[in-house]
């Protein structure tokens, strides 16, 4: 049984329109180093810091602001210092008096 134009134009439109869609919730869910990051997925916030901290000249200091920013973004920057553009909300916390918060 042949498909009609019609049947066979809808047919390619759904599966555009899917393609789309997973095309879209790849883009979402993907972070800045292009891993899949998905929001009930906590990381060890207490490994990540004392890795960003480990050369820090107060780390005690680090570990506790670094544990609320984790805490908050569920997120910590490759590397002992910078990186900062691949978490954002990291990067944006401030403190009461306009300071990064985060190390």
């Amino acid at each position: 049984m042949p498909i009609s134009n019609s049947s066979a134009a809808c047919l390619i439109s759904a599966f555009l329109f899917l393609s789309l869609i997973q095309a879209h919730e790849k883009a979402i869910n993907t972070d800045g180093m292009g891993q899949y990051s998905f929001a009930d997925t906590k990381i060890d916030c207490g490994k990540e810091c004392t890795r960003r901290c480990q050369q820090s000249s107060r780390p005690n200091l680090c570990l506790r602001a670094c544990g609320t920013c984790c805490a908050r973004c569920n997120c910590v920057p490759p590397g002992t210092a910078g990186n900062k553009d691949v978490c954002p909300c990291y990067a944006n916390m401030t403190t009461h008096g306009g300071r990064k918060k985060c190390p």
